[in-house]
């Protein structure tokens, strides 16, 4: 589910996304995170989708490569301000490994059990 609601005044609040297979819980988040996550999966965000249970092994993959860049980019920067003498970046307040997780854990579980994973449906 992909969800906004327009406010009296005119203004929208947050858009949702709702992750949905009968393998397991709905994941749900706000649509910046959701963007995100989509983008990290290789797909375009969207009101509406399916990640089809022959694709999600894939997918997961995807998203943990991601995981992974994510941390070794941040080491790289961590090392490099090290070696000129400047301050380490700081982390990330919430870290893609995260945001992520329980999505990615849903898509497992849907992956076990040979279901899909929708959102916006």
């Amino acid at each position: 589910m992909h969800v906004g609601r327009r406010m009296p005044g005119g203004t929208e609040t947050s858009v949702l996304y709702k992750f949905k297979s009968k393998a397991g819980a709905d994941v749900i988040m706000l649509q910046p995170h959701g963007d995100q996550a989509l983008q990290v999966l290789g797909r375009e965000p969207s009101a509406q989708g399916i990640f089809q249970s022959a694709d999600l092994p894939g997918l997961i993959q995807r998203g943990e490569a991601a995981i992974e860049e994510e941390q070794a980019a941040h080491e790289r920067a961590k090392a490099e301000a090290q070696a000129e003498g400047r301050k380490a970046p700081p982390a990330p307040e919430v870290a893609l490994r995260q945001r992520l997780w329980p999505l990615l854990e849903l898509m497992r579980a849907a992956s076990a059990s040979q279901t899909d994973v929708v959102w916006g449906v």
